[in-house]
């Protein structure tokens, strides 16, 4: 179709690249929204802040407090993550850097995120020494209390959020060298946070030794990214296997990072 006088410059879809600048402005810092808050963030009309908002709305993108008149996240969100986490879409993307890593240092590896008090294997890669299980590891749960797969992960949270996950209920004993105790797995933990990584030999499984580091978007840990093998494969300190990992995880943070313009485009003249 022939373009007319007026629409020449127009950007293509600027109306569903709105709605989806707004989606992804819901975050921890703004979990909630207003239409005066949207226009005045956006740089838009007030009645077309409420006509982006009535539009995610009508979807369950976000769903308004009839006192408040705010909205937040709604389900179809909760919906479209659990099928891309649960259904493969995160272990697609992440597969290639596990792969990558696994052929540097020669062991498995494996991305988990957080699952309750376990840390859930999303995806994993066998490394040249061959596979860590009979079985495939994704889905596998692992204790927070036991392990270098949680304990990186569980490290970076608040001291009180950690707590309240964590202690008050019962922790398994997995082997004789499984952490029961909560002021000595206050100091693994604080360990962890300063080594940078956390190492663990027999804590989950007698047979298996793991070393890992949490996965970052911005500043807040989304998951653990660890490379495993038989006991006694990495001494401590593991020097050659956290520079590899370090950076890996890196890369993961930058993958899993959405971009969040800071306002939506502005309206045509």
């Amino acid at each position: 179709m022939p373009r007319t006088r007026g629409t020449e410059d127009k950007p293509p879809l600027q109306t569903a690249d709105r709605v989806l600048s707004l989606l992804l402005s819901f975050d921890r810092e703004h979990p909630e929204w207003g239409v005066s808050d949207v226009a005045a963030a956006f740089g838009l009309d007030k009645s077309v802040a409420q006509r982006l908002l009535a539009a995610l709305a009508h979807r369950g993108f976000v769903v308004s407090d009839p006192r408040t008149r705010r909205y937040r996240l709604g389900p179809a969100v909760w919906d479209l993550a659990r099928v891309w986490e649960r259904d493969g879409g995160m272990a697609h993307l992440v597969r290639p850097v596990l792969r990558s890593l696994a052929d540097t240092v020669g062991f498995g590896v494996l991305f988990a995120v957080p699952d309750g008090v376990h840390m859930r294997c999303v995806a994993a890669v066998d490394g040249a020494s061959g596979p860590l299980r009979a079985h495939d590891l994704t889905g596998e749960l692992y204790p927070a209390h036991a392990g270098a797969t949680s304990r990186a992960y569980f490290a970076m949270l608040p001291a009180r959020d950690r707590a309240a996950l964590l202690y008050g209920r019962p922790m398994a004993r997995f082997s004789e060298r499984t952490v029961t105790d909560p002021v000595l797995l206050e100091e693994r933990f604080a360990q962890a946070r300063q080594n940078g990584y956390a190492h663990s030999e027999g804590e989950y499984d007698d047979e298996t030794a793991a070393v890992a580091v949490p996965v970052l978007v911005g500043r807040r840990p989304v998951g653990t990214l660890s490379v495993a093998g038989p006991s006694g494969f990495c001494p401590e300190p593991p020097a050659g296997i956290v520079g590899p990992l370090t950076r890996a995880a890196a890369d993961l943070g930058r993958l899993l990072t959405p971009l969040r313009p800071r306002r939506a485009p502005a309206e045509p003249r």
